[in-house]
């Protein structure tokens, strides 16, 4: 099985641009608050949800630290302003390698360096989860579970205000829990407190206006010398049922209601009217398809596709082609399939592909990534579309997680998939960053200026053009299974939980039988 062909078109130099789209008016002074933004950094940082979340609670991400050259290369893309390094925090990453990449993309950013008082007001980070998970064996010398200590090596030595670490719920049960506790006293010993409240919390996006469930652990510190102490965030929405005919809404909440699956995606194009996705990761849309499209749009539809302003919004304009529909390579699935889609139930789990059926007036199920190349390059299973007898589409799943459209994933099916299933998702990541601006006392101005996306080659790299990209270390990239490819296959729903580069011959050993042996991987489809 091979990768899309990419279509070739212009290519964006990383730069600002002039503002030739609508820009918000410069946030208005509040008393007491200074007007600037804040500096963050963003340890394993992959795609760049955390990053997008933090930029639109105002903050200025400088820069972003990513193992995965792939996901570095994605980042890069999205984040042309960023300093992005391609490297591994525990080999060890040197705090003043971060300082001079945080120099460097605050120059980018048009900060006054001569100025600065050296002062990071942020490092947020998810260092890898697996360890953690309850998907995995929840390992307790899991080597992944070290990296949340080269994360509190780095806040300790350079001394941010604030730290944000995201990981999973999994990290506060059983015996891991210990190691929470020792990473608690470790950042406290390091003259960094917590709100009185609880030490950590877990945070459900779906609160935040993601329509999506998805529990994740934040532990948010402040340094001992400031003056407010950061809190976790109040929940924004009452989401909506994940399956609405089991659990009604709550009738005493005086939130707005969140937005439902169908709200996230009801105004996408069926993909299948455009035969173009069988090999391509994009497909240019009629005048007539976009107006209907903005017709169809939910308010959170509308706000993803910037149709409508979002006033809590405070990251940089992207220039983007709103005609262009990307992420959405299609999956091409069997007849056997594609009948047990059909006939299976909103709310339910197909049972033989253990696919689950979103309801559209519900919340989608928690988007997984599923394990690296060097963990044998499976997927966890994605969604069916709640109307329609297929998988759900790269652009559909990133919509589920609040990312808007002007925001590119990898153009391979796989990669974009694991970058959205690894991200904190941005709502929920720009929640979480405005505490931080709250309790900095900042009023961070409105960018008047539009970005311009960084080259579109960024998207199409391999693992070793994006190792080569960077100049990383190859003793620090992932190692693959060796596999060979078949050029030019399309991807079958069989093929879309295995490691993209799996030839024909391999196939038949991926069975559903086979791989229930292996209680590390997903179920594939046959």
């Amino acid at each position: 099985m091979g990768s899309p062909r990419f279509a070739s078109g212009p290519r964006t130099s990383v730069r600002r641009v002039s503002d030739t789209q609508t820009a918000r008016p410069e946030s208005p002074e509040e008393p007491g608050k200074e007007t600037r933004r804040p500096v963050a950094v963003d340890l394993f940082a992959g795609a760049g949800g955390l990053s997008l979340g933090l930029e639109q609670a105002g903050f200025d991400v400088v820069a972003a630290v990513e193992y995965d050259p792939v996901h570095a290369a994605t980042h890069e893309f999205n984040f042309p302003l960023t300093k992005v390094l391609c490297a591994d925090v525990s080999a060890p990453l040197a705090a003043e390698t971060l300082r001079a990449a945080v120099r460097a993309g605050m120059e980018t950013h048009a900060h006054d360096l001569d100025v600065w008082d050296g002062e990071v007001d942020l490092i947020a980070g998810g260092p890898p989860c697996q360890g953690f998970s309850w998907i995995g064996k929840r390992l307790i010398d899991d080597k992944r579970n070290q990296l949340v200590f080269h994360f509190l090596r780095l806040v300790s030595e350079v001394r941010p205000r604030y730290f944000v670490m995201e990981n999973v719920p999994g990290m506060a049960k059983g015996g891991h829990s210990s190691i929470l506790g020792e990473l608690i006293a470790e950042f406290e010993d390091a003259g960094y407190r917590f709100p009185d409240e609880s030490k950590y919390r877990i945070l459900n996006a779906a609160d935040f206006g993601v329509p999506q469930e998805r529990h994740r652990l934040f532990l948010i510190g402040t340094r001992e010398d400031q003056e407010t102490t950061a809190a976790s965030p109040s929940a924004t929405v009452q989401p909506v049922p994940k399956r609405p005919s089991l659990k009604k809404l709550a009738t005493d909440s005086t939130l707005p209601i969140g937005p439902s699956v169908w709200d996230a995606i009801g105004d996408l194009p069926n993909l299948n009217r455009y035969p173009r996705l069988r090999d391509f990761d994009e497909v240019k849309l009629s005048n007539h398809t976009v107006a209907a499209m903005d017709a169809a749009a939910s308010e959170y539809a509308r706000r993803l596709r910037r149709i409508d302003d979002d006033p809590k919004d405070f990251s940089h304009p992207r220039s983007w082609d709103r005609t262009l529909l990307t992420g959405s390579t299609r999956t091409v699935h069997t007849p056997k399939s594609v009948g047990r889609f059909r006939a299976t139930k909103h709310g339910h789990t197909e049972p033989v592909s253990r696919f689950y059926k979103l309801d559209p007036a519900g919340l989608c199920n928690t988007l997984r990534a599923g394990s690296g190349s060097e963990r044998g390059a499976f997927t966890s299973p994605r969604p069916i579309h709640p109307n329609l007898p297929r998988v759900l589409s790269n652009r559909e799943a990133a919509r589920l997680h609040s990312f808007p459209d002007w925001f590119r994933l990898h153009a391979t099916k796989w990669h974009g998939f694991r970058q959205i299933g690894n991200a904190v998702a941005p709502l929920l990541g720009r929640a979480v960053g405005r505490t931080i601006v709250d309790a900095l006392a900042l009023t961070p101005p409105v960018s008047a200026e539009v970005v311009e996306l960084g080259d579109l080659k960024l998207l199409e790299l391999t693992m070793s053009q994006a190792t080569a990209h960077f100049g990383a270390d190859e003793a620090y990239i992932p190692a693959k299974r060796t596999r060979g490819a078949v050029p030019g296959a399309v991807q079958t729903d069989q093929e879309a939980a295995v490691d993209p580069t799996t030839t024909a011959a391999d196939l038949p050993a991926q069975t559903e039988s086979a791989e229930a042996e292996d209680s590390e991987r997903e179920p594939v489809e046959v």
